[in-house]
């Protein structure tokens, strides 16, 4: 008797498990520079949930170029592409195919997450791309600060399921690997993960954290998420930026101010509060530059979707301290400048008086002046 074929196992999820490594590499790049010397192209506009013309528009689209496949010490080959954006970040995303059950997804989470390295391992890689486009970067940095980010793309589950079903039945693993972690979390930490989702139709799911995203959409659908994703973490990688340069600068000026003063110190701060005004100017022109990099016009749900992956990242609060930080250089401009002030408008009223002195010096003398 025979017997029919079996069909094959039905596989839980399948989807994708992105890493996202981002690079803050020089002052400004010189896109239309870089694209003659380098296999890249200009980056589409996001698609977006409607069925409409695109609503997320950059100001100026990044060039794309394809990496060679990352091969891991566990044999898992990942597929990456480069983007190079005009404010100075370079941004690597490699994927890796997933297709499993639940607990295999979060045990890959946890150790994507903690124990392999990527920044480390894509750094010279960058470095070696970007040798052949040295004039094409403004102002290069030595030493470049990272941000990595992980992005779990669940495609197709098993049954289809609504996303209030989904974050009913499996809550606590997307909880798990949002967090990246291998113990199941409270009630409570489940319930402050799963509070940072959204969703635009009934069978779509993003739930955001500060270091991983869960993604449940098609592969169109997920698109936009992870391109706000990655923004909004470049946008942090540049508040660090300016957060670091502007607490060098503010801990220069509080030394310059801390010394004894000295003959013509006063004189020497209208030079000092130059250099502060110049560079307040050219940080404030790179924060707009980048705040400004992309623009959300009608598309109301990737607005509220890149403002939740902002808060997560932390975007506001570094936001916040380099807004701290210039208004507490821009007092001490002003505090420079008036002590300056000070200085010369007692060096006039010196000045005049010698001269009156000498004036009546020669009169009582029958000399003229």
């Amino acid at each position: 008797m025979s017997t029919a074929p079996s069909s094959p196992p039905v596989t839980p999820l399948s989807g994708f498990v992105l890493v996202l490594i981002q690079f803050d590499v020089c002052e400004e790049i010189r896109l239309d520079s870089l694209q003659p010397n380098v296999s890249a192209r200009t980056l589409r506009q996001p698609s977006t949930k409607q069925p409409a013309p695109a609503y997320v528009r950059y100001q100026r689209p990044p060039v794309l170029e394809r990496l060679d496949p990352l091969i891991l010490e566990s044999g898992e080959r990942l597929e990456g592409e480069i983007k190079y954006f005009d404010y100075g970040v370079v941004s690597v995303i490699y994927q890796l195919p997933f297709a499993g059950d639940w607990d295999s997804l979060v045990q890959l989470s946890s150790r994507w997450v903690w124990d392999v390295d990527f920044a480390s391992r894509v750094e010279p890689i960058i470095r070696r791309t970007l040798e052949q486009s040295a004039a094409a970067l403004i102002k290069p940095y030595q030493r470049w600060l990272s941000e990595d980010y992980f992005i779990f793309h669940v495609r197709e589950a098993a049954g289809n399921p609504m996303a209030i079903d989904l974050t009913r039945t499996h809550g606590a693993r997307i909880a798990q690997i949002v967090r990246g972690d291998r113990l199941q979390l409270s009630e409570g930490e489940c319930g402050e993960v799963l509070n940072s989702q959204i969703s635009y139709y009934a069978q779509d799911l993003a739930v955001i954290g500060w270091n991983a995203a869960f993604l449940y959409d098609s592969s169109a659908g997920a698109e936009t998420a992870i391109q706000l994703l990655e923004y909004a973490n470049s946008q942090l990688l540049e508040f660090r930026h300016y957060d670091e340069l502007l607490t060098g600068i503010l801990d220069t000026v509080y030394d310059t101010l801390g010394q004894k003063p000295r003959r013509f110190a006063r004189w020497r701060m209208a030079r000092s509060a130059s250099s502060l005004h110049r560079v307040l100017l050219d940080v404030a022109e790179l924060t707009e530059h980048a705040d400004n990099a992309i623009k959300f016009l009608s598309d109301m749900f990737a607005a509220r979707l890149y403002r939740l992956a902002a808060a997560k990242v932390g975007v506001p609060d570094y936001k916040n301290l380099v807004a701290g930080k210039l208004k507490t250089a821009e007092d001490l401009y002003e505090y420079m400048v008036e002590q300056f002030n000070q200085s010369r408008g007692f060096f006039l009223e010196v000045t005049v008086v010698l001269i009156l002195l000498l004036e009546l010096y020669f009169a009582l003398h029958g000399k003229a002046f």
